[in-house]
């Protein structure tokens, strides 16, 4: 594990590493979009214009990151080469969707993201059209992921279910966990197109077997765990950061094991991981850093 300084008041929230070797990350609290070296820890920053609070960032098929502002309410492009900024407003009657995270369909074109006021919606990057839709049970939609099998599945943290998009009518499918308000926040699929989920308000990981219609739930350790994020990496390990026990896990599903990573200091408050083969990256809100957990 190694951390790497931000300048102070940024608010980091999600990260994506970059085409070229580095790390792209949203700095929420400052309306940028940032960058780190971790060769050296050098940071750049590019202004995102008045009122950006940006949320999400993912790397597109183009090399981009694209990013989810809730400030600005609209997705946002920022090109590589040139930092130029260009903004996907949503619709006048989607205003203060609350913008959350979005990610690729595999047809490489179709941008998904959610909207925590109750919303999901669609984005063709090239054409420019944007689609907006009503979420199931209202508010909550938050983590958003694209399966290998094509299927796009997002986690409601306010209507605690995960939701399988239904991408010719606009529609999702109510997907719900054993537990009871368990606050699903965040997804992530694995090789075999299991949906992983990070229970937020039950401190547990859970997983949905599509084949079967099956979950399982499993209970992080430790006295109070509040699981927020979750990444499997490219071995199907699943990794998730605990606010509750201020740490970054992660658990071989095969084996039934876990193994915790806890932060020196308190308050980390890392609220998303993304990684690449052989690095996972995530985000230090709490103490303007991020953080990287590297194979041996």
């Amino acid at each position: 594990m190694k951390e790497y300084p931000l300048p102070r008041g940024q608010g980091p929230h999600d990260v994506a590493p970059a085409a070229d070797g580095g790390v792209w990350y949203t700095a929420q609290l400052s309306g940028e979009l940032g960058w780190l070296d971790p060769k050296t820890g050098q940071v750049k920053a590019i202004n995102l214009g008045a009122g950006s609070a940006p949320h999400g960032v993912i790397v597109g098929p183009d090399g981009a990151p694209w990013i989810t502002d809730g400030g600005l309410n609209a997705i946002v492009r920022v090109d590589p080469a040139t930092s130029e900024v260009k903004r996907f407003a949503l619709p006048a009657d989607r205003s203060n969707a609350n913008l959350n995270t979005a990610v690729f369909d595999r047809d490489g074109r179709t941008l998904w993201f959610t909207g925590q006021s109750g919303v999901f919606g669609r984005l063709d990057t090239q054409g420019g059209a944007m689609t907006v839709f009503d979420a199931p049970r209202g508010a909550g939609p938050y983590g958003i992921a694209t399966c290998p099998d094509g299927e796009v599945y997002y986690a409601s943290l306010a209507g605690s279910y995960v939701g399988r998009i239904q991408k010719e009518t606009g529609g999702a499918v109510v997907l719900a966990p054993p537990t009871a308000n368990q606050g699903a926040r965040r997804v992530w699929c694995d090789s075999k197109s299991r949906v992983w989920v990070a229970e937020w308000s039950a401190g547990q990981l859970a997983v949905y077997e599509p084949a079967t219609q099956t979950w399982r739930e499993w209970r992080l350790f430790g006295p109070r765990p509040m699981a927020y994020a979750v990444y499997v990496d490219d071995a199907d390990t699943v990794w998730l950061t605990d606010w509750g026990e201020n740490s970054i896990k992660h658990f071989d599903p095969a084996a039934q094991a876990w193994v915790g990573h806890a932060h020196p200091q308190p308050n980390a408050n890392v609220r998303q991981l993304l990684g690449r083969p052989g690095e996972v990256w995530g985000a230090m809100s709490g103490q303007d850093k991020l953080v990287v957990a590297r194979a041996p």
